[in-house]
């Protein structure tokens, strides 16, 4: 069995392992969702309680949900949590009545597109209750005369959130932000198939033997969780420059990336490059406001420059948040695929030569370290400003120790080749270091 082979029955044994998990914004299946994945990698678990501020937000009382259906008078199930449990909006209240069609109707959802397929509803932030069926089952409702029993056996009390984090250390105390949010009850393409994928990519982070930058890896409920990561977390997440958010890659349409918020940032670079040398098309989606946790990390606060590799990105498909994305539409081969190209991308950041100047304050005096023409006076930019001294004078400026090489060969419109024996020229004098 070759390499890819195992790697896509590991993929499909988890994915058909915890699709079923009830998971949400807070609540037990996030936590077991977490212990399963600690079998892949170690993963610390971190609990935010109810009522704590976080910035803007105030984490909720915690939901669990045990068992929900919609029954005719004599017991016969019609709409059953236990065959589906997007059959329950999120955060459901406790229910235990008995309703007519007219009183239940308006705690009833459809997906307004797909007939056969049941939406995903959310109700985090106000206290309410619901279910979520096909166009046919809303039909049998509607034909039973006669009262329906109503049960949504849940809790919703003070608890707390819960987040994994997995830190993973190189040679440079520079980090890489990876994030993914594991809040999606039943759905493989949004959420569970970038909960996996980062397990994995950081398993095989992990296990490299010359690891150049550090990891830091977060397992999130989306918005929310990312939000009291950073609260709990502020200084660290400023200091990063580069951030992925590992989301849907793994539908059976096309691959795309979500660029970050920076157009002309190097990790924008570095993907793109990563798809031509796989020879994979893709679509470019610009940065906006709406998407997924990069709305955090690039928050004013952070500014970190995340971006996404996806296939069947969140919004595009029709099968988004409904009980269609499912394992039949998601499949380990299609995941693995964006797999090899988020190693490739792993493998093209820790190549980046990034260097710092040891003169950070003021201007070099050149000339002390032997990097000026003997006699002055007389030098001036020349034309294009691509004399040896002027490159010498521009590495001088850019080499701050977040851009690398090639962010700067870029940016002075010259290969990185020209560059590399001045870099080591300023290294020789001690004006230049590695980072």
């Amino acid at each position: 069995m070759t390499q890819t082979k195992v790697l896509e029955t590991e993929f499909d044994f988890y994915l058909r392992r915890l699709f079923p998990i009830t998971r949400s914004l807070t609540g037990n299946g996030n936590r077991e969702t977490l212990e399963i994945l600690s079998e892949i990698i170690p993963i610390a678990q971190y609990e935010v309680l109810s009522g704590t501020p976080v910035y803007d937000w105030v984490v909720p009382d915690e939901w669990n949900i045990r068992d929900a259906w919609i029954a005719t008078a004599d017991g016969q199930r019609v709409v059953d949590f236990k065959q589906n449990n997007l059959h329950v909006v999120s955060y459901s209240e406790p229910v235990n009545l008995s309703m007519t069609w007219d009183q239940l109707k308006q705690h009833i959802h459809v997906h307004p597109e797909l007939p056969g397929a049941i939406p995903y509803r959310t109700s985090y932030y106000r206290r309410d209750w619901g279910f979520c069926v096909t166009h046919a089952q809303y039909a049998e409702l509607e034909r039973i005369d006669g009262p329906l029993q109503v049960i949504i056996d849940s809790d919703l009390s003070p608890g707390a959130l819960t987040y994994g984090e997995c830190l993973i250390p190189g040679r440079s105390k520079q980090e890489i932000l990876i994030s993914c949010y594991l809040c999606h009850p039943s759905m493989a393409n949004d959420s569970l198939s970038g909960v996996l994928l980062t397990a994995f990519l950081v398993r095989r982070i992990a296990e490299m033997k010359e690891r150049k930058f550090s990891y830091r890896v977060v397992f999130v409920p989306e918005t929310l969780g990312a939000i009291a990561y950073c609260a709990a977390n502020e200084a660290a997440i400023k200091q990063i420059d580069i951030g992925l958010v590992v989301t849907t890659v793994g539908g059976p349409g096309k691959f795309g990336y979500k660029q970050s918020w920076q157009l002309g940032h190097a990790i924008n670079r570095m993907i793109e490059q990563v798809f031509k040398e796989a020879g994979q098309e893709f679509i470019a989606y610009p940065f906006d406001i709406h998407g997924s946790d990069e709305r955090q990390y690039s928050s004013q606060g952070f500014r970190v420059n995340c971006a996404t590799i996806c296939k069947d990105r969140y919004y595009e498909y029709p099968e988004y948040h409904s009980s269609l994305d499912n394992l039949e539409f998601v499949n380990a081969r299609q995941i693995v695929a964006t797999y090899d190209l988020y190693l490739r991308l792993i493998a093209k950041i820790e190549n980046r030569k990034i260097y710092r100047s040891r003169i950070p304050y003021g201007e070099v005096m050149l000339s002390r370290h032997d990097l000026y023409p003997a006699q002055g006076g007389a030098q001036r930019p020349e034309l294009g400003g691509r004399s040896e001294l002027d490159l010498i004078l521009w590495l001088l400026f850019r080499c701050d120790g977040r851009n690398s090489l090639d962010d700067i060969a870029c940016e002075l419109g010259v290969n990185s080749e020209v560059l590399f024996p001045l870099v080591e020229r300023l290294k020789e004098r001690g004006v230049l270091a590695d980072v």
